[in-house]
């Protein structure tokens, strides 16, 4: 059985607002001191926190009392146009049309337009076992692309994990490109080790430095020592040598596996993991960065090209293109076993 219920931006108020409720759920609506509304799901888990109308962005992930998301700058939300003015949450939809930090020969925003893009609507959907909650966003210009992106994140009784989803259908009667990547934050854990279901041979030391990134020479040594083998990465206790970012990619998943499966484990037991198809995302980066600001550790990022721009991923053939109405769907599962 299933229930869907419409939202209004006006049901969202300053002070958390019980929504719903049933023996698995709880569902609040509350509103940010910044204005922004968001929508805090329960279970018997954990929570959720969901921007409904900014980018569908997730805020707020937490299971069996350990936080998921990055350690950040942001108390709360911010109103902002691009990622880098509000970044704090634990995923966001980084696209669509442009991809990633942005190369000499690009004029796009940092991880594109779809992180903070303003959604039209906003629903939920109920059953026994879950709470989806679901949007949509038109992108329009009128000497540009046009299409409309549909994503929903998933809740489900008694788990510890999340389904994010992001559906792009190409509503204009002209070829457009689409680029697309679930960036999740994932929280530092201190000696943690990092697994997948693919080699580790796969992993490429990004060579390029973004304008974001600022060299120093204790990092420039320790790239160095890792393009040659010197020293390996598959354990997070160097923070020292993160900052700036440390950043890896692997290209074509499909030759190694169907379905990807990525872990992150600490020392203690905690076991953070992403699994997605290869068939819909077939490269992944690997982003951590420790410092006084922030701490994360994105063992895992999905995509459908590296995130080094528009250009870069138009050079290297892998800027994907969808048709006149052809619609392409990405589906990530995550969170805490």
């Amino acid at each position: 059985m299933k229930g869907i219920i419409g939202l209004q931006r006006n049901y969202f108020k300053e002070s958390r607002t019980p929504f719903f409720t049933n023996e698995e759920f709880t569902v609040n609506l509350f509103r940010y001191p910044s204005g922004i509304e968001a929508i805090e799901i329960t279970n018997s888990r954990g929570r959720m926190v969901v921007l409904p109308y900014m980018g569908q962005m997730i805020w707020d992930l937490e299971f069996d009392g350990v936080d998921l998301k990055m350690k950040s700058m942001f108390a709360q939300p911010k109103k902002a146009d691009s990622i880098i003015d509000t970044y704090g949450c634990f995923a966001f939809h980084s696209g669509l049309i442009s991809n990633g930090c942005p190369g000499p020969d690009d004029d796009h925003e940092m991880h594109g337009e779809m992180p903070c893009a303003e959604m039209d609507s906003a629903w939920l959907e109920i059953t026994d076992s879950s709470v989806k909650i679901c949007g949509r966003t038109e992108y329009i210009k009128g000497f540009g692309h046009h299409y409309l992106a549909s994503p929903s994140v998933e809740m489900f009784k008694a788990k510890g994990s999340i389904q994010m989803t992001m559906a792009v259908k190409n509503l204009s009667g002209e070829v457009m490109p689409l680029q697309y990547m679930c960036h999740t934050n994932y929280a530092y854990l201190e000696n943690a080790e990092m697994k997948q279901n693919i080699p580790n041979s796969a992993f490429k030391l990004r060579e390029s430095i973004p304008d974001h990134v600022k060299p120093t020479d204790k990092w420039l040594g320790y790239n160095k020592k890792l393009l040659n083998g010197e020293a390996l990465l598959k354990a997070i206790n160097h923070p020292e040598m993160y900052d700036p970012e440390i950043v890896f990619f692997a290209d074509e998943l499909n030759l190694y596996q169907e379905v990807a499966e990525f872990e992150m484990v600490s020392p203690d037991g905690i076991t953070f993991f992403t699994r997605f198809s290869t068939a819909e995302l077939n490269y992944a980066t690997r982003w951590l960065l420790h410092n006084v600001n922030q701490h994360v550790a994105s063992f895992v990022l999905p995509a459908t090209s590296r995130p080094e721009g528009f250009s870069a991923a138009e050079k290297a053939g892998t800027l994907m293109m969808l048709g006149a109405g052809e619609e392409r769907t990405f589906t990530i599962v995550t969170g805490k076993k």
